[in-house]
C-alpha cells in the first residue's frame, strides 16, 4: 500500500493568485491554492489522497513515491561538441575526471 504522505510535496508563493500553492511532483497536473502556506500543505496532501482512493476504487496505476524509486546514479545526456570539449579542458585543468567535473557541477 503507497502511503500518501511520502510523496514529495512543495509550497510555492503564487504572485498571480496571491496565495500559496501546494504542488506534487508525483502528480504534476494536482495543486492547491490557501491563503495559509500550512493550509496549502494540507490541502495538497489531502488532495493526493482522495485522489489515490479514487485510483485504488477504479482499478488504476499509483505512482510510486520518488522517494521510494531505485536509482542507478547514471543517466546520459547529449550535448553539443564544442561543450563536451569545453567541459573536458575545464576538468583536465582542474586534474579530475569529466564524469567528477560534470557531476561537481550538477551538485552546486
Amino acid at each position: 500500500m503507497i502511503n500518501y504522505e511520502h510523496y514529495t510535496y512543495r509550497i510555492i508563493w503564487s504572485a498571480e493568485d496571491e496565495e500559496f500553492v501546494g504542488l506534487c511532483a508525483e502528480f504534476p497536473s494536482l495543486s492547491y491554492l490557501d491563503q495559509n502556506r500550512y493550509q496549502a500543505l494540507d490541502g495538497i496532501t489531502n488532495l493526493v489522497q482522495d485522489v489515490i482512493t479514487d485510483l485504488l476504487a477504479n482499478n488504476e496505476q499509483i505512482p510510486q513515491p520518488i522517494t521510494q524509486r531505485n536509482y542507478s546514479g547514471k543517466f546520459q545526456v547529449r550535448i553539443p561538441p564544442e561543450l563536451h570539449r569545453k567541459l573536458a579542458i575545464e576538468a583536465a585543468e582542474e586534474n579530475v575526471s569529466l564524469n567528477r567535473y560534470v557531476s561537481n557541477k550538477l551538485a552546486s
